[in-house]
């Protein structure tokens, strides 16, 4: 995996907090597939991992429970401050979370340790802040997402546009000698063109290249290459994402 620039992260998604919920169907669908893996399962205490503006921490706290808001960027969490998303709010990087062991009943993560350097890592630390009893519950994307960005860009030019996400086998044994259970699916956006599905990533601050990007504005030409390279069905542009979803049971 190529080296991972947090900072750089951090500012991708901080640029995107003030209208990340706009575009966030993923997120949402995200959220939904991983809540029924759980099966109405009760927390008293939630540490939410990679919150965002806080659209999840709000929910947990809904259901009454103690919330702890993380994220690697500021203006994240200063999006979810205005939200009154969560209880706590702690500005970190979930590879080395500054939090005792065992203090949550669920470590909750949805679509931000695909970010992570480095992912047995990242699980472990979200293993150790939780109880004996308690669960680790998150989703990851996996390799095969994004398959219409990457055909349409080859229309244009041979470079990387999208990032290579880990196996779904990688991820399996990024949580090897644990209790899990795993379950693989595909989500499907629609969008009118090819432009908003590319909009659509920038809306949720996905637009950070692990192998760098370099600044470009797309030509009217190279837009029209695009538009006609991109897979279409019935006049509508894909966007597919292969999810991974996780539960890690706390022994």
């Amino acid at each position: 995996m190529a080296q991972v620039d947090k900072q750089a992260i951090a500012a991708a998604f901080g640029r995107a907090a003030s209208h990340y919920e706009q575009h966030a169907e993923l997120q949402r669908q995200s959220a939904d597939a991983l809540l029924a893996l759980l099966a109405g399962r009760e927390c008293a205490h939630v540490l939410d991992a990679g919150c965002g503006p806080g659209r999840m921490s709000r929910f947990w706290r809904e259901q009454g429970c103690e919330v702890t808001a993380l994220d690697l960027s500021a203006q994240m969490l200063d999006e979810a401050r205005r939200q009154q998303a969560a209880h706590h709010y702690l500005a970190a990087d979930i590879e080395a979370i500054p939090l005792a062991a065992a203090r949550f009943d669920l470590a909750w993560s949805n679509l931000a340790v695909q970010w992570c350097g480095d992912l047995r890592g990242a699980l472990s630390e979200l293993y150790r802040v939780v109880r004996p009893g308690g669960v680790v519950a998150f989703t990851s994307l996996a390799h095969g997402s994004l398959p219409e960005l990457r055909q349409a860009w080859q229309a244009v030019d041979n470079r990387g546009h999208a990032n290579h996400f880990l196996s779904p086998e990688a991820i399996g044994n990024a949580m090897h000698g644990w209790r899990v259970r795993q379950q693989i699916q595909a989500i499907t956006l629609w969008f009118d063109d090819a432009l908003s599905a590319m909009r659509s990533l920038k809306g949720i601050g996905a637009t950070h290249l692990h192998e760098g990007r370099e600044p470009r504005v797309l030509t009217r030409s190279q837009l029209r290459q695009l538009q006609l390279a991109w897979p279409q069905q019935q006049g509508k542009y894909p966007l597919t994402y292969q999810l991974f979803l996780g539960v890690i049971e706390r022994d």
